[in-house]
């Protein structure tokens, strides 16, 4: 009897030890997001503005412009994005691990990575133009999204280095920085683009310019940082010829990253197009792109979140703290249902109203309206999806992530978009229901690794990936006898 009192004292105290933990986890969680909500807002403006510029130009204009927009994210700023975010795991565990030299040269090898894969995907969108007028596109809105996106190039190869520095300084907890960057970079983009659209009369094709010009800003904003702060004193120390090596382990975390990113990125694009083959297309397209605006707007919460939970997630496991890694994937589920329900309340609220925001034609605002509730839906499921994926990120389990994505949206979602809008005649709806389908079917198999995770054997895994690429071969045997 003494003995069963003994243990459920025990376990008394420990409930009581972690709830004690949670408001610090949450506050730790929120300073982290918040400012990434802020920054990833801000950069959305900067390709805004551009297209903001273009529209006044007139409407081939502004066609050309979207659709170079929108094979530019599809073909090169996803694939990027997502290779990025690899630096999520391998930056986040060796600052746990206070192995801080080996930021600086994950960040190195990542931008060289990137570099050299915009290198084809530069030669893919000199040829876009052609590509287009292939598929049935337009021949004039072929040949503007061929040029813009051509001059788009540039700012293809500073968008990388931008991705991996501010993950850099992400998971070292600085997030301010990319905050304060992101913020001037959107303040001086409009500048920018009058100076090159209107003043120099490049017309289109300088709006496409002045996001590379913008980039470049941003760029060299956050690596003045790098350089000259003391808070990345121990974690940047000059560039280094190991950023050369190790180039295959990197891309074994790297191309499962993108894969992650660019499965779900791809799935909506798709439903897009395919909302051209529907009855009444144009009402249909225009509908979608609502929807699709309105959830890719709010999603910035649930991004910031996700963003946080892989630096708390992917720190913790490298500095040997498993079950801190674990209070904090429970913290950030709660707040990322918190998020859901208030933003789909909200948009339960606007419904009537919100068509409006985008288009003065009444059968748009309708049908808006009747799309909100499943929107609703789709953003509950959306915040769990983002704060998943980022829990796998920080574990570096990005392959299982990118089977799961790929299964969800390709063997699930897709098909279900297609039977429900063409063999059910349910329209832009039943493309919708395809979204929500491999949302549920990604939230639950997500939601199944992530609740049988053995973090023990996450922090070992961590613990084994920093110090395998931080110590030379000869010392790898003096690394620490980690958890039993």
């Amino acid at each position: 009897m003494k003995q069963e009192a003994g243990m459920e004292e025990a376990l008394l105290v420990a409930n009581h030890d972690e709830k004690s933990l949670v408001v610090p986890e949450i506050k730790k969680q929120l300073y982290l997001a918040g400012p990434l909500i802020v920054g990833f807002l801000l950069q959305n403006v900067t390709q805004m503005v551009s297209v903001m510029f273009v529209g006044h130009l007139g409407e081939l204009a502004l066609s050309g412009a979207s659709v170079a927009t929108s094979f530019a994210g599809v073909t090169g700023f996803s694939l990027l994005a997502g290779m990025a975010c690899s630096l999520d795991t391998l930056c986040g565990q060796a600052f746990g691990a206070e192995q801080h030299n080996m930021l600086g040269i994950y960040k190195q090898r990542a931008m060289l990575v990137l570099t050299l894969v915009s290198v084809p995907v530069s030669v893919i969108w000199a040829y876009t133009g052609r590509i287009l007028a292939w598929c049935g596109q337009d021949p004039e809105i072929a040949a503007g999204a061929g040029s813009y996106i051509r001059w788009l190039i540039p700012a293809l190869f500073v968008y990388g280095p931008v991705q991996c520095h501010g993950r850099f300084l992400q998971t070292q907890n600085l997030v301010w920085p990319t905050m304060l960057s992101s913020g001037a970079t959107a303040l001086a983009h409009p500048a920018v683009c009058w100076l090159l659209v209107r003043r120099l009369g490049l017309g289109a094709n300088g709006a496409a310019l002045a996001n590379a010009v913008s980039y470049l800003v941003n760029l060299s904003v956050l690596a003045a940082y790098v350089r000259l702060s003391p808070a990345c004193r121990r974690s940047w120390t000059g560039f280094s010829s190991e950023a050369f090596r190790g180039v295959a382990e990197f891309l074994k975390l790297a191309v499962p990253s993108a894969v992650m990113v660019c499965m779900k990125w791809w799935s909506f694009e798709l439903l897009v197009l395919l909302s051209g083959l529907l009855p009444n297309p144009k009402l249909e397209t225009a509908v979608l792109c609502i929807c699709l605006n309105t959830n890719s707007m709010v999603f910035m919460v649930p991004l910031g979140l996700s963003a946080a939970i892989s630096t708390r997630v992917s720190n913790e496991l490298g500095a040997e703290r498993p079950d801190a890694a674990r209070l904090a994937t429970r913290v950030v589920l709660f707040l990322a249902l918190a998020v859901g329900v208030s933003e789909g309340l909200v948009m339960m609220l606007v419904r009537n109203l919100w068509g409006y925001a985008y288009s003065n034609e009444e059968e748009v605002a309708r049908y808006t309206a009747r799309m909100m509730p499943v929107l609703a839906v789709s953003i509950l499921l959306d915040c769990q999806q983002g704060v998943l994926s980022g829990i796998v990120r920080g574990c570096g389990r990005q392959k299982m992530g990118a089977y799961i994505n790929l299964a969800a949206y390709y063997l699930v979602g897709n098909p279900v978009a297609f039977v429900c809008a063409f063999v059910f005649h349910l329209g832009g709806m039943g493309l919708w229901f395809g979204i929500l389908s491999g949302l549920l079917v990604q939230v639950l198999l997500l939601l199944s690794i992530t609740l049988c995770t053995n973090w023990n054997k996450e922090a070992l895994a961590a613990k084994d990936r920093v110090f395998s690429s931080a110590l030379p071969q000869d010392t790898k045997q003096d690394c620490p006898v980690l958890l039993e």
